[in-house]
């Protein structure tokens, strides 16, 4: 008797959510009657998803090239779903803020760890030479990164180091978007031409970023946690998880890159340029960038010392704490 009891309930439960819907409860029945079982193959789209690894050799670590990109995006688009969650909640509480935060870090620290894929998981020799068939498409020249950055704080925190004490959240967005870091990245330095991989990257995106730094403006992750009461900024938990984000996204994850990088590009005496053109030794070392998403949180000498991590485990190994 409870059974029937208890399904009698659901069903009433059900027409009053359809009711409203301009089709009766027995509609959806039938729906549900004639609908296929669903199978794990097709709620992931496994097919689909094993048929967008399309080498342009044929080199096969090429597609270890493909999937791991493939893989961070989807990393990089768990980010941004957390990122998107902290900024439009509106109540502001501790519990919710650590939590998002505590998850972002915890795909960063996916990402960092598996970083090892790239570094070591590839022949030299083949990566040199099917990279002359991507030209002049660079991981420079992704957007979900870019959008993290923006959603983390103010875009006056993003522009790049050499200017930085001549802007202030008083810029308009298109003043700091145009002087932002990254930019120089992939602009010669001799003639401030663009290379054809920025100019590429925003033709594409530019109109997609200034939206998002336009509505972040006064709503992105660092400006919610200086919004917060003056109890909660205090919270350590808190700020020991924004610290680490800050450390996962400014200092380990580049620092990867560039252990990738010379494991690949590097040559003494030289380097080999990337495929999008881009300066990475100048553009990836985070001390040469001292990009900070919340320069609140730390003293004086620690945003003197940015990035110095990178320095000790490039030139000092040993002393280095990042493996």
């Amino acid at each position: 008797m409870e059974d029937k009891e208890r399904i009698q309930s659901q069903i009433d439960k059900l027409a009053d959510k359809y009711k409203d819907s301009g089709q009766d409860l027995s509609s959806y029945l039938d729906g549900l009657l004639y609908q296929r079982y669903l199978t794990y193959w097709d709620y992931i789209h496994l097919d689909t998803l094993l048929s967008l690894q399309v080498p342009r050799t044929h080199f096969p670590d090429e597609e270890i090239f493909i999937m791991y990109h493939q893989i961070t995006e989807l990393y990089f688009k768990l980010i941004l779903h957390e990122q998107k969650q902290l900024v439009d909640d509106k109540s502001q509480k501790l519990a919710f803020f650590i939590e998002k935060v505590r998850r972002i870090n915890s795909y960063y620290k996916a990402l960092i760890s598996s970083f090892g894929i790239m570094i070591k998981g590839m022949e030299r020799e083949q990566f040199l030479q099917y990279r002359m068939a991507l030209l002049p498409a660079s991981g420079f020249q992704s957007a979900q990164y870019r959008m993290i950055e923006i959603y983390a704080t103010g875009m006056e925190h993003l522009v790049h180091h050499t200017k930085r004490d001549s802007f202030s959240s008083e810029n308009t967005v298109e003043e700091l978007y145009e002087n932002i870091y990254w930019k120089k990245g992939a602009t010669d330095a001799a003639t401030g031409e663009k290379t054809l991989t920025l100019k590429q990257f925003e033709y594409r995106y530019t109109p997609r970023l200034i939206r998002i730094a336009r509505q972040m403006k006064d709503a992105n992750i660092y400006t919610k946690y200086l919004a917060l009461p003056k109890m909660n900024r205090e919270d350590k938990e808190l700020k020991e998880a924004l610290k680490a984000m800050d450390l996962n996204a400014n200092v380990n994850w580049p620092l990867m890159h560039m252990g990738s990088a010379h494991r690949y590009l590097g040559k003494e005496g030289s380097s080999i340029e990337a495929t999008g053109g881009t300066n990475w030794k100048d553009y990836l070392p985070p001390s040469f960038q001292k990009v900070i998403f919340f320069p609140s949180l730390y003293t004086n000498k620690e945003l003197n010392e940015w990035g110095k991590q990178w320095v000790d485990h490039i030139f000092n190994p040993e002393k280095s704490n990042l493996k």
